[in-house]
């Protein structure tokens, strides 16, 4: 288990999260205003109250600390169990969801993996899945191989777990994102698949041990999934469902969105159609095509010697905020928007509008999925 916080530290924001009516953003800015956990529950009503957005009853259920029992018992469990935690200050939390303001308190994971392969792919569609659909699945899986993704889906029925059958036969990496704890597989009939998981991938959960997945859970389970994901691609889905919000997650997240085209007869396309016909998905014609439009590299490819930018580049004559965008994308390289917007602290539309001005002056080249690099 990380050990980069202290044992009461851990123990105080697992706390947190047990506390009535608090919520992960709820969490994130009581730490960011007290400095700790732990100084969260050690500060006094008139503190707390002062913090924007806490209420009366959010303190009072603070102070109270009955959480406490709960939280430690909860930490005593994952040790026992060799269950891993990943706080959101861990070095060992996912990258891609640092940025993300919902983002997970902490993650419990099983199973032996990294979270920040170069590249990962989410997969998502319907539980009823057709005989297209699962063949499409394993089609993208097996054409996905040369650049050796980090397969992300909900081991749910359906296209979930096809992609992680998949994903095992090919030998490629994939993780299975839980609405429950991780002792609570649901559905029970994928057991055996998340143990075979857990020596070629794992687990993921934001909640406690012993969770049920409770109907609510599941939305929040599949901003999980679209936050991983460098890309998500939706194989099959009716107008309605799991797979079409976890496609309005990764467009708030800035993410790639493919869908696999349906016959227009076939109800379980119907989602897949309309998020092409409305231009929230591009068309998903192949791995080839896809890899193309995000400018991936099968993994060990020689990778064409990319010129540095001259350090010695002069920020004269641009504003404050523009020479901190391009100092980062010096210091960084190619850079998503959403991690180029937690570096700098800057809103979304802001530095949205930033990179335009830099890009009409020169100074920056856009490119697929959302990334920036200087020119």
């Amino acid at each position: 288990m990380n050990t980069d916080l202290s044992d009461q530290e851990r123990v105080s924001t697992l706390a947190l999260m047990h506390t009535p009516g608090i919520g992960s953003v709820t969490v994130r800015q009581l730490i960011s205003y007290c400095g700790s956990a732990t100084a969260v529950f050690t500060s006094g009503y008139k503190k707390l109250i002062r913090i924007p957005g806490i209420g009366d009853k959010i303190v009072r259920a603070v102070l109270d600390q009955t959480t406490f029992a709960l939280a430690t018992q909860e930490y005593g469990r994952c040790r026992q169990t060799g269950t891993r935690l990943h706080f959101f200050t861990d070095p060992t939390y996912p990258t891609r969801l640092k940025p993300l303001y919902d983002a997970p308190v902490v993650l419990y994971t099983r199973g032996s993996f990294d979270f920040n392969m170069p590249y990962t792919v989410g997969i998502v569609g319907t539980r009823q899945v057709s005989e297209y659909g699962k063949a499409v699945t394993e089609t993208i899986i097996r054409e996905l191989m040369p650049f050796n993704p980090l397969i992300v889906s909900g081991l749910a029925y359906g296209v979930d777990i096809t992609a992680h059958r998949a994903s095992l036969k090919c030998g490629l990496p994939t993780i299975g994102v839980m609405a429950s704890g991780l002792d609570v597989i649901y559905p029970a009939s994928h057991a055996r698949t998340a143990q075979e998981m857990m020596q070629h991938g794992g687990l993921v959960t934001e909640n406690a041990l012993a969770t049920k997945p409770d109907h609510m859970r599941f939305p929040a389970r599949n901003r999980i999934i679209a936050g991983l994901s460098d890309v998500t691609i939706v194989v099959e889905s009716g107008k309605k469902g799991g797979s079409l919000i976890t496609v309005e997650f990764a467009q708030n997240y800035h993410r790639e969105v493919f869908a696999v085209p349906g016959m227009i007869s076939s109800p379980l396309s119907e989602g897949c159609n309309q998020l092409i016909r409305d231009n929230k998905a591009s068309i998903f014609t192949s791995v080839e095509d896809m890899a193309g439009e995000l400018g991936w590299i099968r993994a060990g490819e020689d990778r064409k010697q990319v010129q540095k930018p001259d350090t010695q580049i002069s920020f004269d004559g641009f504003t404050q905020d523009e020479g901190q965008v391009l100092s980062l994308l010096r210091q960084k390289g190619t850079i998503q928007i959403d991690e180029l917007a937690w570096h700098s602290g800057m809103h979304m539309n802001k530095l949205a509008t930033l990179l335009l001005n830099l890009e009409f002056q020169g100074m920056v080249r856009s490119m697929p999925g959302k990334k920036y690099s200087l020119i």
